[in-house]
């Protein structure tokens, strides 16, 4: 049989002599009764309308919902978030405190918003609102700074030791590591300090020393000695005198054999470190070797 007789049957193309050989064939009955049994099928019937609405129904429910806001309330939105970043800022602007630093042999001259003037020695750190001064009149300290404050005007100066209550007057403070002063030139100025308020008025000054407060005289309408490019001293521990001395010369200083809890009195220059170390050698009848920027100080008797 021709390989292509039954492709020909199935179209009924065959000729009759073709048709009587293809008959003969072993593959003939076979064929006729596949066909004799698929002639009563029928195919089922495909409705294309509600199988295109089914699919639309399945992506329907598959497709994550997107809610359209109208463009007014999405503009309100928008203005909510930008007013509550604009808040912040203002707060966060007008609650900053403006920080000014001095290096070491560094001073530096500030006027606050109401004309009153500091000078910050050496080595110190002061901060205040500049923005809301008028509501918040307070200044923090670190270090030592000297005041004149101008007329009619108050204010508080707040340290870790304690704290200076001031109307228009001129004053020095003083603050570190366990050494608190308070010295009043000019006015009057209230000091609390470790649970104790009390006056200050011009001429006098309080020194509190781990803890322990003691009272002096001070010339009137006067300045502190470091104003003046000098360091000076009265019954003051050694190690507060070198303290100051470092400050003023960025130095490093060391002692061998010497007490450090020794009261020193006397005045060195800021200017010339030469002449500063023969001031503080001298009259404790010490000695110094001075190399770089290291200092040692030690009694005479050592070799």
């Amino acid at each position: 049989m021709q390989e292509n007789y039954l492709a020909k049957w199935l179209n009924n193309e065959l000729t009759e002599d073709e048709l009587t050989e293809f008959k003969k064939s072993e593959e003939y009955a076979t064929y006729q009764k596949i066909v004799d049994v698929t002639s009563g099928s029928e195919a089922p019937e495909f409705d294309m309308t509600k199988a295109w609405d089914n699919l639309q129904s399945r992506r329907a429910k598959e497709t994550p919902k997107v809610i359209t806001l109208s463009p007014f309330k999405a503009f309100l939105r928008v203005a909510a978030v930008i007013a509550v970043l604009l808040t912040g800022a203002y707060f966060y602007l007008n609650t900053q405190d403006e920080t000014i630093r001095t290096q070491l042999a560094e001073n530096r001259e500030i006027t606050l918003p109401d004309n009153s003037e500091i000078v910050l020695n050496a080595e110190s750190k002061l901060s205040f609102n500049e923005k809301n001064w008028d509501s918040k009149r307070a200044i923090n300290l670190e270090g030592e700074a000297y005041f004149k404050v101008a007329k009619g005007k108050k204010f508080t100066v707040t340290t870790t030791l304690g704290t200076v209550t001031v109307l228009g007057t001129q004053f020095n403070v003083e603050n570190r590591n366990g050494f608190f002063e308070v010295t009043c030139y000019e006015g009057l100025v209230s000091v609390a300090y470790n649970g104790e308020e009390f006056k200050l008025p011009a001429g006098n000054s309080a020194v509190a020393i781990n803890g322990s407060l003691s009272k002096s005289k001070v010339e009137i309408n006067g300045q502190p000695s470091w104003i003046n490019k000098e360091s000076s001293f009265k019954s003051i521990p050694l190690k507060y005198v070198l303290a100051e001395l470092q400050r003023q010369y960025n130095l490093e200083v060391t002692l061998e054999g010497i007490d450090e809890n020794q009261l020193f009195t006397g005045t060195f220059s800021n200017t010339n470190l030469d002449l500063a170390l023969k001031s503080i050698s001298t009259p404790l009848q010490i000695n110094y070797k001075f190399e770089g920027n290291k200092v040692l100080f030690y009694e005479e008797s050592a070799p």
